[in-house]
């Protein structure tokens, strides 16, 4: 899951794109058809949508109905990795800081802090409460951030907090929890020692690994502390009072918010809906069950038909065949990887397959939004242009199978989630690599909660992966491959790419540092790390009723902490 400047000039941040300039970009693949262009038209049209009647909106209560894409795993903000988590804990839980509705950095528990070159101070605020009307301290943040990096933990975001002193290696189980540069120097005054300057650390602490966890309402759980809602204690905009799992939860403001005049204006958020079938989606929006939805381009016609405002952002997530890197598997091979690269063109999966309109071919790890020393990251370190070369990659499959020392390649598992886009780009990438190198991909499709266990065991040669921004800085893509980072499922591991993200990482001249990921972008190429496949693009709907709806590209991919319902002037 996974950012740059708050400079917002590079990114949209859930608000409708500017397509004047994407029209001509896009009538270059004629292959989208009439009804992109239609799609488009209507963009720019702005036409309103069409009455919508049902339950997504309650005027009498100020509640609406949502649907969730799939059941959280677990709500512990510490373990979290997946998006649910994120867009649920968004909403109940708040760290240091947080964003507001035009996705800038705001004071959050902390209503003031300082970043040095050595460490960083948070006060805290006196009215930051706990739901059971506890006041939120520096010692919850300790706790928490102790907890996260404890080996027994098994966090796979502990990563997240290794720029304070000690964090790495205590998390590698070299050094006692206790070490840990952080400390309470009193109630309100959060102290932090870094193991290296971090000049963005105050993008870090917004992301939910940095939440605060009370440590005597978690001893009380025996275990099973986020699994429902009554092992949770809150401290964000709502509180979690129901949760049936694999069915439905429930959102309610929460009267100990220290913020509830300028955010949680609803009374009632009701998930009544957890289903990962956007035509179930669609359906449920256009009966008037649901207050928003994505789309696919198949419902276009759809949507244009019932006058809906279809809207447009991105995501901020990037799309990636990942390699499994392990010793007992072909994939380790560099020349078998790069046969594979060179068969394949993402602009053939985007325009020719996929053809989602939002999407756009995937180019680098690092999207288009992300902003570099002046401009955008991808136009002052342009990728390597990747051109397709089948004679090529069928040389360089050949070197493979002698280096590997085998007579004729396996068959290879292809692991991939059960959404329509990810079945449809495994079974493209099957039959192009058949088709072109003759080698067989069985894929392995599985449902998200198995998928994530089995890339977490590298129970896989190639798997589809993505990922998306966790805080607002180009290190969030930057790190992912580091040795250290067991968000990195294939095990890549480069002493070139550590010392590149080691500088990343704590270089003050803004110029040497994009530099450093500048280098990162071209050894993931000529590494073979990945293959880019599509930056993700949404269009979708909303309820002309609800108001202050985001769609972001950094935190929870919906955000309802700003909504509001507007009134009826019947």
């Amino acid at each position: 899951m996974s950012e740059s400047s708050l400079n917002p000039v590079s990114r949209d941040d859930g608000f409708v794109r500017s397509v004047g300039g994407q029209l001509a970009k896009f009538a270059a693949y004629a292959m989208v058809g009439l009804a992109l262009v239609i799609y488009l038209l209507s963009l720019v049209a702005g036409e309103a949508g069409s009455t919508i009647s049902g339950n997504a909106i309650d005027y009498e209560n100020n509640a609406i109905t949502i649907a969730l894409r799939e059941e959280p795993p677990q709500l512990d903000a510490n373990r979290a990795t997946d998006a649910s988590s994120n867009v649920v804990l968004a909403h109940v839980m708040e760290g240091l800081l947080g964003y507001d509705i035009d996705a800038q950095l705001v004071p959050g528990v902390a209503e003031r802090y300082e970043i040095r070159e050595d460490g960083a101070t948070f006060w805290l605020r006196e009215d930051a409460l706990w739901s059971d009307g506890m006041q939120v301290t520096a010692r919850d943040f300790v706790f928490s951030w102790k907890r996260t990096l404890d080996p027994e933990t098994a966090s796979q975001y502990a990563f997240i907090l290794y720029p304070i002193k000690n964090a790495e290696a205590i998390n590698r189980g070299e050094l006692p929890v206790a070490t840990l540069g952080v400390r309470a120097a009193s109630d309100r005054i959060l102290e932090v020692d870094f193991e290296r300057p971090t000049p963005y650390f105050d993008k870090l602490v917004a992301y939910l690994t940095y939440f605060p966890v009370r440590e005597d309402f978690y001893n009380s759980t025996n275990g099973r502390y986020g699994a429902d809602a009554d092992m949770l204690v809150y401290n964000g905009a709502y509180v979690l009072t129901d949760w049936v799992h694999g069915s439905t939860m429930r959102w309610v403001k929460n009267d100990k918010y220290w913020n509830r005049e300028n955010k949680g204006f609803l009374d009632e958020i009701r998930t009544a809906y957890i289903t990962q079938d956007i035509n179930a989606k669609l359906n449920l929006f256009k009966d008037g069950q649901i207050v928003d939805t994505h789309l696919l381009s198949p419902m276009l016609p759809t949507a244009m038909e019932q006058r809906w405002q279809i809207d447009r952002s991105m995501d901020g997530s990037v799309f990636y065949l990942e390699f499994n890197h392990r010793d007992d598997r072909i994939t380790r091979n560099k020349n078998f990887r790069r046969a594979l690269q060179l068969a394949q063109d993402p602009n053939e999966l985007v325009y020719k397959v996929l053809k989602e309109p939002s999407y756009l071919p995937g180019v680098s790890l690092f999207p288009a939004w992300l902003a570099g020393v002046s401009e955008s990251f991808q136009k002052e370190y342009p990728p390597v242009q990747h051109q397709i070369n089948v004679e090529k990659a069928r040389e360089h499959l050949e070197l493979a199978r002698q280096e590997l020392g085998i007579e004729e390649f396996p068959p290879l598992i292809m692991l991939a989630g059960d959404t329509p886009i990810g079945l449809l780009s495994a079974e493209y990438y099957q039959q192009l690599f058949r088709k072109h190198l003759g080698l067989e991909f069985l894929i392995d499709v599985q449902i998200f909660k198995q998928r994530l266990e089995k890339m977490r065991r590298g129970d896989f040669d190639v798997v589809l992966s993505g990922w998306g921004p966790d805080y607002n800085d180009v290190l969030t893509y930057g790190d992912l491959f580091s040795s250290w980072n067991l968000q990195n499922r294939g095990r890549y591991s480069s002493q070139e790419m550590d010392a590149l993200i080691r500088i990343a990482q704590s270089e003050l001249d803004p110029q040497k540092r994009m530099d450093a990921f500048g280098d990162i972008q071209h050894l993931l190429y000529e590494d073979v790390v990945i293959l880019p496949m599509y930056e993700r693009g949404i269009s979708f709907v909303v309820d002309p009723r609800l108001k202050g709806f985001r769609r972001r590209s950094v935190g929870p991919e919906v955000d309802y902490n700003y909504a509001y319902i507007e009134q009826s002037s019947d």
